[in-house]
């Protein structure tokens, strides 16, 4: 016998009804009005929105940067995310050796998230290109990897020609190009010049960061993957200027897809020059206010199509020794795995910006038809994962990190509140949050062998 939840006002991309949803063997077997069939438990919603348990597809989950490493790992992390109503995370895998195989950092990933308590996968990274790296792609992808991530700054940046190797392989084999866009050249002047006149302060940080070395680098990126006619995923978009190229790319029919993160919608520069700025060091940078309206609008038109996190988390005490006097040295990276879907639907839903649907579209169901979850994720179908949020609209909250179960000392959004949260986590037909308690095991997560990329 399974799991009857009753009086369900289910919400999907799509629909919003009234139903009964019985499950199954960790999937949903029936869907109904008035449900009669015997149950192991019975659950009454009435009064509460049952959606696509979330799914955030950037996460760095115990990543070494190489000055320091991430304070959750992914039995931590997991565990956040599950609190917050996700029940699956894409992670990108961090760099490994140099000259490493795409396999190494796979092999390397599978064994570091063996304790995950909610379903999981990886997206691959690209350090170099080759033609080994190239030809071991098609079968990173029967791997169930099909997604991979370009940077365009840091120590294993890509080239453009490496950029244009790598996206007309992924093209020709079923891959999806995922980069992160900024324009190293233009950071190297702004650090240097910043170093000489001793402005080192955290505000310094985003100043050497500015909107146009992020659009600089979205526009060349549309440039190239047009020309390979590959599917291009613009990850943590933070500012208007990228944005409007995006917008003329998919205009004119390119496959072209963008993500933005929490941070960039409620939150703006002006915290990195508070006393404790050094909290908010992240690249992208958080930009001026002025573009959160336009990234909204983004969201609102179907320009911006999920909304992940790129949870990295480092511990304020940390990023305060290594960058507050030197912004050069500080770990990039904000948390927020568990707090995603209520400040999306607390300043999304609750505040008039978009509805249930949009909300439901940019957190799980887009995020499972992008990355090859779909209808396995995503999705209340049966025959779909039982994975399932139970979300009280009315619930209210200030948010305090004394509250949250992230391994990190401090949450950017601190005091903000919240109307709207999540009640009831169910992973695989299982509950596993219920009652602000976590119910499930240790590693009980599976890993998602994820499908090709399609249109």
């Amino acid at each position: 016998m399974g799991l009857l939840l009753k009086n369900a006002n289910i919400v999907t991309d799509k629909d919003k009804f009234l139903a009964d949803v019985y499950i199954e063997n960790g999937v949903i077997s029936k869907i109904g009005e008035n449900l009669n069939v015997k149950a192991e438990r019975t659950i009454d919603l009435t009064g509460k929105y049952l959606m696509p348990g979330g799914i955030d597809v950037h996460t760095h989950f115990d990543i070494d940067v190489g000055i320091a490493r991430s304070a959750d790992n992914f039995y931590t992390g997991s565990l956040a995310a599950a609190y917050g109503g996700t029940t699956t995370i894409v992670d990108h895998m961090g760099f490994g050796p140099k000259g490493c195989n795409l396999h190494h950092q796979l092999d390397y990933y599978h064994n570091l998230a063996k304790d995950s308590v909610i379903d999981y996968s990886f997206h691959g990274v690209i350090q170099h290109i080759d033609q080994n790296i190239l030809g071991e792609i098609d079968q990173m992808i029967e791997d169930g990897i099909p997604s991979f991530k370009g940077y365009m700054t840091y120590g294993y940046k890509l080239s453009d020609i490496e950029m244009l190797k790598l996206s007309e392989k992924l093209s020709k084999s079923g891959g999806l190009l995922t980069v992160h866009p900024e324009n190293n050249d233009i950071i190297d002047f702004f650090r240097e010049k910043f170093a000489a006149e001793n402005k080192l302060s955290p505000i310094y940080h985003a100043k050497s960061r500015p909107d146009k070395c992020e659009g600089e680098a979205v526009n060349r990126m549309i440039d190239i993957t047009n020309m390979t006619n590959c599917p291009l995923y613009i990850v943590h978009l933070s500012c208007n200027d990228a944005l409007e190229h995006i917008k003329k790319a998919i205009d004119k029919g390119q496959k072209v897809y963008a993500e933005t993160c929490p941070q960039y919608l409620v939150l703006d520069e002006d915290l990195y020059n508070r006393k404790d700025g050094v909290k908010y060091i992240c690249s992208p940078p958080i930009r001026e206010k002025s573009h959160q309206d336009k990234l909204w609008e983004g969201i609102q038109n179907g320009y911006i199509q999920t909304i992940a996190t790129d949870h990295c988390s480092f511990n304020y005490e940390l990023k305060k020794e290594m960058g507050e006097k030197d912004f050069r040295n500080c770990p990039n990276g904000l948390p927020g795995v568990e707090i995603r879907m209520s400040i999306i639907f607390s300043e999304g839903v609750s505040k008039g910006r978009i509805n249930l649907n949009k909300f439901v579209e940019l957190v799980s169901t887009n995020p499972a038809k992008i990355f090859g979850m779909y209808p396995k994720k995503g999705a209340i179908q049966i025959g779909s994962d039982a994975d399932l949020v139970v979300i009280d609209p009315k619930l209210k909250k200030i948010i305090t990190a004394k509250e949250l179960h992230e391994n990190v000392d401090y949450t950017p959004f601190e005091g903000i509140e919240i109307v709207g949260c999540p009640v009831m986590t169910i992973s695989q037909g299982e509950v596993i949050v219920e009652n602000n308690k976590f119910v499930g095991e240790k590693g009980r997560g599976k890993f998602i062998k994820r499908n090709p990329f399609k249109s």
